[in-house]
């Protein structure tokens, strides 16, 4: 049966796996018998033993696992653990400021992964730039709040077994912290790093130290580790803001002209334009603290406690120096007045290059102040009553606390400039303006148009854990395995805004325009940026505007919470209880002469959600809840079957399930009128979780030690999807009272683009890996020391997305976050002294948002290829340098709209260059 369910790309890959195993050369197998035939082990050390060790795991258990052990973390060039797992097949990244943030497994996102830290789950969220996806409201975990030196492995479930809690589709991470008893004697380890940036030309500081010791006869130990780091970034490029039709917001001056087309077909839905064609460069400075601490004690042959605790502080500022053409996204005064002159229609019905009149044009000055407070602490209890029955618990507490005390915009305009002209028929756009942005004395501050935006924000995550679980040893061919876990997770969210609304400011005549601006300039640095686009312009100076205007303390700029009509959406508050039940089996017929293994369960889980938020009820802004409870059974089956020594085939099925994005649950709603912006989402308390029936197998060759050759075939039927569903409507038909627009640019009949979460169908997603690891030991001097590490995975998908509010039509479409191919590799070489490396890793696009807004399509992420590679030298067994590469090709982030590709943002971040020392002693 599930050989009839194999997709046709999986059994080309299948029959790829059978000729990589009829390959293996007799080098590989007489390397293999002269290592079994010797009486003495081999002591193999680094990150050869690293890839060893992780092997093993992944060989010894029934489940689909992948592995990284510490030495790999420590030795892989990577940032931070998300950059560590991308080198798993099957997983891939996204990056923010040139660093990891979230993963994605199986073309799975970060809302369908769950994250495990020292055996319980957590969330930890920071805030990105608004076209990074900004502030994490979601269940994805932000791994960019580590560094990796605290952590002694990594490993990825992809499939699942009933012991395992629920709540991925995609895979559960564990992460582990380092404890005592994982080291033979008492160890210090110290490192130190400069770290250099080639665009913000900076050097800062990376420090670390791991200090550990126990007793003689290992019944008591205690380790404590601490990081810090410190980072100076630059992100920048063009920032389009999406693309909107020609229609859209008023549509432009009846005045205009544009060869072959009428006013009325300029102004259609047929003829696509830039919504704000901009350039924008981000400063950030990021400073990382971590500790983690353990305590093991034996006090008895039969029982170990433990307690692991784990802090991390990061604190950052962003300064962000933005150009915009903002008329063209401004209605009233802004798009409506705006004359096409002359201009280029492609063959996709894209206004690509154009020269216009009348067009607004804004610079804009924002600081962030960026802070994320994590801890987490575990107890755990392992107790053997007998040699048949074990006992093991925890308990645990996580929390993390964002805050962005400090989120302050000021922009400057000009208005009805001449001459503005664009061009997209490159990448990098050539963007013109018809005015001098670097002097202020072209732009203005009034009241009206120019905005002061002061929006602190928090976001809080905590969970509570308890379980506990017994394990019979039957027999030597049987086990038998029952837990309850319980588990509580809250989320809150806060938000400020001002009063008075964000356009109603001081009017400042030219004179303290000029005391309170700076040029801001030096921007495209590594980029290809055209001739005629501006590399310097004038910006706000944050400093002299609050010194001088008073931003925070004139009460014209006074901030308020809930009692602010666009603020108070943001107050959520969700509270979750979920409650699992579950039971396994456990089995190894190898001493029976027959060579199966695996397991055997059922897991019930229900779940009680409470949330709460501010919605319209009639022309009133009310606090209302919403509750509900559901449950579900979830069996899994892990079967492995080791046909020799060296092959297995492994299969797996399950029932899994997701639960809906936690800010998403609200009953309430947020409006937002932020320059040309104009939304209104809302939540949905009655999301349903998406559920998922999992099928995996897989046919893994083990020809020598440290080696793999293996392919994979996974297939997961999604049913009761949560996707978010875009509509453009006026805000008149919003059902929202009329008072929520006083303070603002916007009118009622002024178009918003509406965002609420529902159920859809789901739809089917196939795929399949292949993986391989290779150590050269079969070859004759120098040649043994390299070795080659290389996955790809390829994934599609057919989901079904609502594209209307009554659910009357919808469009199929993969899903979100999913790339259909992604692919790393590595090749190594290590001797006793000399180790270097080199590593690439492959993301083709992915989806970001179906549909996509103001009748586009999608949204989405073009391919990435990042270049790594580090170089290391150890004089000794105690001391080591290392030279670490990171994004050596400068990679680019391209985001799109639509299937014609349309640009929405294109950056980069640099290259990063650490060069340091570790001493162990």
């Amino acid at each position: 049966m599930m050989a009839k369910s194999i997709h046709p790309g999986a059994k080309s890959a299948l029959l790829a796996a059978s000729a990589m195993i009829a390959l293996g050369t007799a080098q590989q197998a007489a390397a293999q018998q002269a290592e079994e035939a010797k009486p003495t082990e081999i002591i193999v050390t680094g990150f050869r033993a690293s890839l060893n060790s992780a092997l093993g795991v992944k060989k010894a258990t029934a489940a689909a696992v992948d592995v990284i052990k510490a030495e790999d973390i420590a030795e892989f060039p990577d940032l931070n653990l998300a950059e560590s797992l991308q080198r798993i097949p099957g997983v891939a990244i996204n990056r923010v400021n040139g660093e990891g943030r979230n993963v994605s497994v199986r073309g799975l996102g970060a809302d369908y992964t769950r994250v495990r830290i020292n055996g319980m789950e957590a969330i930890g969220t920071t805030g990105g730039t608004d076209n990074s996806g900004g502030v994490n409201r979601g269940r994805g975990f932000d791994f960019n709040i580590f560094s990796s030196d605290l952590f002694n492995s990594l490993a990825v479930r992809k499939s699942a077994s009933a012991d395992v809690e629920e709540g991925s589709l995609g895979a559960t991470v564990d992460m582990q912290t380092a404890r005592p008893f994982d080291f033979k004697k008492p160890t210090a380890t110290f490192s130190a790093q400069g770290s250099y940036n080639d665009l913000s030309r900076k050097t800062t500081p990376r420090l670390s130290a791991l200090v550990t010791t126990s007793n003689d006869d290992q019944t008591f130990g205690v380790l404590m580790s601490v990081s810090y780091e410190a980072r100076r970034l630059k992100e920048e490029g063009a920032n389009i803001t999406r693309w909107t039709y020609g229609g859209f917001n008023g549509g432009f001056n009846t005045a205009s002209t544009l060869p072959g087309y009428t006013t009325s077909q300029i102004n259609s839905a047929n003829l696509y334009h830039p919504r704000i064609p901009g350039l924008v460069s981000y400063d950030i400075n990021q400073k990382r603290l971590g500790a983690s601490a353990s305590i093991q004690w034996r006090p008895g042959e039969r029982t170990l406690v433990g307690l692991d605790g784990l802090f991390s502080y990061l604190d950052g500022t962003r300064a962000e120096s933005q150009f915009q053409a903002i008329s063209f996204s401004r209605s009233g005064t802004g798009k409506p007045q705006t004359v096409i002159r002359n201009g280029t229609v492609d063959g996709q019905g894209n206004l690509i290059s154009g020269t216009f009149d009348n067009v607004d044009l804004r610079t804009q000055a924002r600081y962030d102040v960026l802070r994320t407070t994590f801890y987490n602490l575990t107890a755990n209890l392992e107790h053997s009553f007998s040699d048949r029955l074990k006992f093991t618990g925890l308990v645990g507490y996580s929390k993390s606390a964002f805050t962005n005390p400090i989120q302050t915009t000021v922009t400057l305009d000009a208005a009805n400039t001449g001459n503005f002209f664009y061009d997209f028929s490159t990448r990098f756009p050539t963007i013109r303006p018809g005015v001098d942005i670097a002097n202020a004395a072209n732009f203005a501050f009034n009241t009206g148009t120019s905005e002061v935006r002061i929006r602190p924000q928090t976001v809080d995550n905590a969970f509570g854990t308890a379980k506990g679980a017994l394990e019979w040893k039957a027999n030597d061919v049987l086990k038998v395995k029952a837990g309850l876990d319980w588990r509580r997770f809250t989320y809150g969210s806060t938000e400020k805004r001002r009063l008075a609304g964000e356009t109603v400011v001081n009017t400042l005549n030219a004179t303290q325009i000029a005391a309170a601006t700076r040029v801001f300039s030096g921007f495209g640095r590594g980029l290809a940026v055209p001739a005629g686009t501006p590399t310097a312009w004038v910006v706000p100076d944050l400093n002299a505007f609050a010194s001088l205007y008073g931003i925070y303390s004139d009460p014209a700029y006074a901030v308020g919470g809930i009692e602010n009509a666009t603020a108070r959406g943001s107050y959520i508050t969700v509270r979750e209880d979920d409650t699992g039940i579950w039971g396994m089996t456990e089995f190894n017929l190898g001493d029976r002469d027959i060579p199966l293994r695996g397991d055997i369960g059922l897991r019930y889980v229900r779940t009680k959600q409470y949330s709460t938020g501010y919605a319209s009820q009639g022309a009133n802004i009310n606090l209302v809840d919403a509750s509900r409870s559901y449950s579900r059974l979830l069996p899994s089956a892990n079967l492995v079957y080791d046909i020799t020594r060296a092959l297995l085939v492994r299969a797996g099925a399950a029932k899994t399930l997701a639960r809906a994005g936690i800010s998403s649950l609200t009953p309430g709603g947020s409006l937002s009128v932020s320059g040309g912006s104009r939304t209104f989402s809302s939540g949905n308390p009655d999301l349903r979780p998406t559920e998922s029936t999992n099928l995996d197998l897989s046919l893994e060759y083990y020809p020598a030690r440290g080696a793999i050759y293996s392919v994979a075939y996974f297939q997961k039927n999604i049913s009761s999807f949560a996707q978010t569903l875009s509509t453009s409507v006026p805000f008149s038909s919003l059902g929202l009272p009329a008072s929520l627009l006083t303070g603002t640019t916007a009118s009622a009949s002024d178009v918003f683009i509406a965002s609420t979460p529902v159920n859809s169908k789901g739809g089917m997603l196939r795929g399949f890996e292949v993986n391989m690891q290779q150590p050269f030991t079969f070859l004759r001097g120098i040649g043994k020391n390299f070795g080659v590490l290389g996955n790809f995975t390829y994934v599609t998908s057919n989901i079904e997305y609502l594209t209307s509010a009554n659910g009357s039509t919808s469009v199929i479409a993969p899903l979100v976050g999913l790339s259909k191919y992604a692919a790393n590799g590595t090749l190594y070489y290590e001797d006793k002294k000399f180790s270097v490396r080199g590593s690439v890793a492959y993301r083709s696009k992915y989806l970001t948002a179906v549909p996509g807004t103001e009748g586009q399509s999608w949204n989405g992420t073009n391919r990435t290829i990042n270049v790594d590679a580090q170089v290391t030298y150890a004089p000794s067994e105690k001391l080591k340098f290392s030279l670490e590469m990171i994004n050596l090709t400068d990679a680019l982030n391209d985001q799109y709209v639509d299937a014609t590709n349309r640009l929405n943002v294109l950056t980069h971040s640099g290259r990063q260059f650490n060069l340091g020392a570790k001493y162990t002693f």
